[in-house]
């Protein structure tokens, strides 16, 4: 069976179910998220499967956008009249753009100009080129044309946008007719209008809503915005921004409220003077029913016996919105009971100006009323399943009226299965599908004081046990290993149930080696004394309960690891004739030590694009030392075209794992480099330092500052000021309230930085020390992850810090060292916690070369260092023709 999958999940994610199973993937019309690595995996029952990868690069150039800022606040007049102007030009590309502006038909260039400063900040590299106009002259009043180029590759055609400066440019400015907020009824037709009053060149205007999108439904004519039989779904905030890409855009907001009524509940309150559940001739008696209603202050109240109209009076006393209850509540208080009192009473909940169909609810009271009683059927409780059934937990309610009967976890505080911290069920039956261990527990199912007595709650409680294979670890793992050497397998339960019959059996593919049981020992050891070819291959190791299997497995083979390039040459290219150059490639074995020796490096060389490789033997004479540079020169290489190249060593067991990269020939001899300094950021400007969010999450950050936050947050959670104290301050944070779920994933990238190359000719990679504020206050928080991303290494992060749980109402400080080879971004990644007081933040972002203070390091987290040199490059196809030569070490 064939299976194509993808590095971020599933190839059916994607594409057509029926391709995956093909042995031709077809990705028609491909898109850019669509690009990654491509792993196409073959098995038949026998033995380990069989897997080949391959990376797909999908090259795209976006339009580029060109926005305006200066340099200081609003000129009463001319808006730009003796300024410093920026002009800064962004597009999306893969690969990188280059940039170039035009004024008018001159092509600037730096230095062209003296008032003309074009500059790329140094933390973006290539993704945003400014023009900077100082002091504006009454020459800079021109038009401006940014140029955005991928060089043609793929055949893809440059792209040009232009922007018009005078001396009326102005950032936009507009007004709202509408009022705030709009109280409308279900099914009626709403219309905002936005004009603007401001700006050149005419700002474009669109709107947005804060929770989610606009409703399909919605009809847009410019700045104006028509909702046709609006409903309670389409309330909210609605914002119209202008946009002219001068300054920052104009935001003015509206709220529309659509008036409803819902959840009709009741409760009764036998007398609270006597310490009775029962309702009796002769005492008090309480009727209290509750309404949702937006808005809140329009409801009204009615109460009806048997359908007659009830006033209040000494005997029958009716109360609106008890004070000492949540609003939308209307109390009778029914004195001294008597047998006629008996009856329905009926309260009818209704808004002011109609349009609303009122809620009406129905109580009986009568001789027959009485409170609830729960139990729990002998045979239901514990109950016993196994991981992935589905079960069913109950509990027996009487009484009259029933009331709801919520369910609950009564051994831990965490969400029931549903994601809810309760549960209602009206049957009084708590169903639960795909069981998971983590389910296993007491359960609490307790009478609500909803549509029921308002008395002491009756609760049982439900234990469920949940059987389940054991988990191990390693789930997998690779052992390379040389000939006539011991290699030992440790296989280790982590967790089973049940526990007390736990069995092992070691297999070699179909061959069973060794079988046991388990006694006192959580872990189970396999040792081949002397390897051979024959003992070389995939190791399983099966651990044994009554809910089924859980397996460990060893790849363990005499592979040699794969060679590492060696970029940092000054100057590897040279010229011997006019029309030929010569290469010194140079390359560096991993862990050489760990198999056989090396016997001979297999080197393939070919036209870059062409299918056929050219390959020859190198050998190689005695053992190779750690970090020994290797050098191999390659002669008659034609200008100037590109060659690939793959190198692969060869031990006693076979073929190693092969590396290649592609040289290029390059006339120019100048190593010029950017160095990064410092970086700075507080999320205080409006492209929040270049940061971005990923498309690949499932939600996004949110920058806030305590001022701006909404009045309707969650308690208990998030901070109550950016990290330097300021309410006006902002920072990034993440909402974990609902729609969001337990383990959903926000992330936040990092521009990307550049760094200073590594000297080859002894000094090591440039160290920084990066820092930042954290803030993870709330009884639900989840894990804050930083990660570090390597230019051409976009599927590999690796882990720089962690951090889980509540830490208190207060800002942390984090600080890493970093020494990264090459051009690096940085990954904030949020997970949400169980519940929704889990909004972590973060503010105050830096990069400052140099090592942190020793006494900053943190005592915990992961540990920080150099990151690995990169073993492969990004391939360019360009058409080429080798033959090789020379080689020395």
């Amino acid at each position: 069976q064939i299976r194509w999958t993808k590095t971020a999940g599933s190839a059916s994610d994607r594409f057509q179910d029926s391709s995956v199973f093909n042995e031709t993937l077809r990705i028609s019309n491909i898109q850019r998220h669509q690009g990654g690595r491509y792993y196409c995996k073959a098995e038949n029952g026998l033995g380990s499967p069989a897997i080949k990868s391959i990376r797909v690069d999908v090259y795209y150039l976006d339009d580029p956008i060109v926005t305006v800022h200066q340099s200081i606040g609003e000129a009463k007049e001319q808006f730009y009249y003796e300024r410093t102007v920026f002009l800064r030009c962004v597009a999306n590309s893969n690969p990188p753009v280059r940039y170039s502006w035009r004024r008018g038909q001159e092509v600037l260039l730096q230095g062209s100009d003296k008032g003309v400063e074009i500059y790329e900040p140094f933390f973006t590299q290539g993704e945003t080129k400014i023009l900077k106009l100082k002091n504006l002259r009454p020459q800079d009043y021109a038009n401006y044309s940014c140029i955005a180029s991928v060089r043609n590759v793929c055949s893809i055609p440059d792209k040009m946008v232009s922007f018009r400066l005078s001396n009326k440019t102005a950032s936009p400015s507009i007004k709202l007719l509408v009022d705030d907020p709009i109280v409308v009824n279900p099914g009626e037709a709403i219309t905002l209008v936005c004009v603007t009053t401001g700006g050149e060149p005419a700002p474009s205007l669109t709107w947005v809503r804060s929770a989610g999108i606009l409703p399909e439904k919605t009809v847009l004519n410019g700045g104006t915005l028509t909702i046709p039989a609006i409903t309670s779904e389409d309330a909210g905030t609605y914002s119209c921004i202008a946009n002219n890409n001068v300054g920052n855009p104009a935001k003015k907001s509206t709220n529309i409220i659509v008036r409803a009524l819902k959840k009709g509940r009741f409760w009764i309150t036998p007398d609270p003077y006597h310490k009775d559940d029962n309702i009796q001739i002769g005492r008090e008696v309480k009727i209290s029913c509750q309404v949702e209603a937006i808005p809140s202050e329009e409801l009204t109240f009615s109460w009806f016996k048997n359908g007659r109209p009830l006033r209040s009076s000494e005997r029958m006393v009716i109360t609106q919105t008890d004070p000492d209850v949540s609003p939308g509540t209307t109390n009778l208080d029914i004195i001294d009971l008597k047998f006629t009192d008996f009856g329905t009473y009926t309260c009818v909940a209704s808004l002011k100006g109609g349009g609303i169909s009122d809620i009406s609810i129905d109580v009986n009271i009568s001789s027959s009323t009485v409170p609830p009683n729960l139990t729990v059927p002998q045979e239901k409780s514990p109950l016993v399943t196994r991981e992935g059934d589905t079960i069913e937990l109950q509990c027996q309610v009487t009484g009259k009226p029933k009331p709801i009967i919520l369910w609950s976890r009564a051994d831990k505080e965490v969400a029931m299965p549903d994601g809810a911290m309760q549960t209602e069920s009206y049957d009084g039956i708590l169903r639960i599908v795909n069981v998971s261990r983590e389910m296993t527990g007491t359960y609490r199912c307790q009478t609500s004081q909803y549509n029921g007595f308002n008395v002491k709650p009756r609760e049982a409680l439900v234990q469920l046990i949940v059987q389940y294979p054991p988990a191990v670890e390693p789930t997998f793992l690779e052992i390379r290993q040389g000939q006539g050497r011991s290699i030992t397998m440790s296989c280790r339960v982590l967790r089973a149930y049940p526990t007390r019959v736990l069995t092992y059996e070691w297999r070699l593919g179909s061959k069973l080696l060794r079988t046991g049981q388990f006694d006192l020992q959580d872990s189970t050891e396999y040792t081949v004394s002397s390897l051979s070819r024959d003992s070389y291959g995939v190791y399983n190791c099966n651990i044994i309960n009554e809910a089924g299997a859980g397996r460990c497995s060893f790849l363990v083979t005499g592979k040699a690891y794969a060679p590492e390039f060696y970029y940092d040459t000054y100057n590897p290219l040279w010229q011997n004739r006019p029309r030929v150059y010569s290469y010194s490639l140079q390359w560096t074995q991993m862990n050489p030590d760990a198999v056989d020796r090396i016997l001979a490096y297999r080197l393939g060389i070919r036209q870059a694009g062409q299918q056929r490789w050219w390959e020859q033997e190198i050998t190689v004479n005695g053992n190779i030392q750690k970090g020994e540079l290797i050098t191999y020169n390659l002669t008659e290489l034609i200008k100037p075209e590109a060659y690939e190249v793959r190198l692969t060593p060869i031990t006693r067991f076979g073929e190693g794992d092969s590396t290649i990269r592609v040289i290029k020939y390059s006339g120019k001899k100048t190593f010029v480099y950017k160095q990064m300094r410092e970086f700075h950021c507080g999320f205080e400007d409006g492209n929040i330092c270049l940061f971005t969010q990923d498309d690949t999450d499932n939600f996004d950050w949110t920058k806030q500052s305590t001022a701006t936050r909404d009045t309707k947050y969650t308690p208990n959670t998030g901070p109550n000021a950016d990290r330097t104290g300021s309410k006006e301050g902002f920072y990034m944070y993440i909402e974990t309230s609902r729609p969001r779920l337990e383990g959903e994933k926000a992330r936040l990238v990092s521009p990307v930085f550049s760094v200073a190359p590594k000297n080859p000719y002894g000094a090591t990679n440039t160290a920084y020390c990066f820092s930042f504020y954290y803030h993870m206050y709330g009884q639900h928080i989840g894990s804050l992850n930083v990660y570090l991303r390597l230019k051409g290494q976009t599927a590999i992060e690796n882990p720089l810090w962690s951090s889980s749980g509540n830490k208190g109402q207060h800002w942390n400080q984090a600080r890493v060292n970093i020494t990264p080879p090459t051009s690096f971004q940085l990954i904030f990644e949020g997970i949400r916690g169980p519940g929704i007081e889990g909004d972590i933040a973060i503010d105050d972002v830096s990069i400052v070369e140099g090592e942190c203070m020793k006494s900053d390091q943190p005592a915990n987290n992961l540990r920080s260092g150099a990151v690995g040199t990169l073993a492969h490059i990004r391939l360019i196809p360009v058409i080429i023709l080798m033959s090789v030569l020379s080689h020395q070490r």
